[in-house]
């Protein structure tokens, strides 16, 4: 069981980062990875009052609040249009709809979870996450940061030209991803594919232009062999859920899936 001795619903962004600072401290997010915890936490710490939960779009990039929550990714038409739906097929196999209208961006992002979908997604956009403290930062920096006692304010997803996809597998529906998959061709060439719950937390690799075009002119088999050695790169380890073995076939099954159904969409995006 969960247990607070305090409740405290920040006014503002300097509270809750002054509340932080103490490692009894916790931003508590939607509540749901946390309240499955054993513990006692001696300051919860409550940012939803601080109208971090919208999604704005401008010109250059859009701006997801660390309370936006799942299902608010699911939806938006903007985001979705943008990433010809990748953003909602990535989030829609996480566990069911009343999961996913709590579950906050912020929480998955800022936690850094191996099996964490989202943060697989974001990697493979040309995003950035906004620290109380630490300014912007790259989505691929602080991902490969430890957790520190900032605050996660907002991410930001620049509108750079390009196509995305987002693949999982799973042993069954709801169940925590065996291996997540993202795969992106950019038009500027910064093509990258990215592998997640290896069962380490999600990272990326770049996808030279020289190795895509030999790929896409390429059989069947060929593209099945080139798949292969390009996720021998891409280290994986064994849990209750699958093995080291089995991971890196599906590394690189959903690699090439991926780059598959880009081609056949058009390979990148004006």
């Amino acid at each position: 069981m969960l247990r607070f001795r305090e409740y405290v619903k920040a006014e503002s962004l300097e509270e809750a980062y002054e509340k932080n600072q103490k490692k009894s401290a916790r931003v508590i997010g939607g509540m749901l990875w946390l309240k499955m915890q054993n513990r006692t936490i001696q300051t919860a710490i409550d940012l939803s009052g601080l109208g971090l939960d919208t999604i704005e779009e401008t010109e250059e990039e859009f701006r997801i609040g660390c309370m936006v929550t799942l299902r608010q990714l699911e939806l938006s038409e903007s985001l979705n249009a943008f990433t010809d739906g990748a953003v909602a097929s990535c989030v829609k196999p996480i566990v069911g709809v009343q999961f996913r209208n709590l579950a906050t961006v912020g929480g998955s992002i800022f936690g850094r979870f191996g099996f964490s979908d989202v943060l697989t997604l974001f990697l493979a956009l040309d995003s950035y996450v906004e620290l109380y403290r630490g300014g912007v930062i790259s989505m691929a920096e602080f991902a490969a940061m430890e957790p520190d006692r900032d605050i996660l304010v907002r991410v930001i997803v620049k509108k750079t030209p390009g196509r995305v996809v987002c693949l999982s597998h799973r042993n069954t529906k709801t169940d925590f991803p065996v291996l997540t998959c993202a795969v992106r061709l950019a038009e500027d060439g910064r093509n990258l594919a990215v592998f997640g719950a290896t069962p380490a937390r999600a990272k990326t690799y770049p996808v030279s232009e020289e190795w895509l075009q030999k790929f896409t002119g390429a059989d069947e088999e060929k593209k099945k062999v080139m798949a292969a050695e390009f996720v021998s790169q891409v280290p994986t380890g064994s849990n209750i859920r699958a093995g080291a073995g089995y991971r890196s076939h599906l590394a690189a099954v959903l690699f090439r899936r991926g780059l598959t159904e880009l081609m056949e969409k058009g390979g990148s995006r004006s």
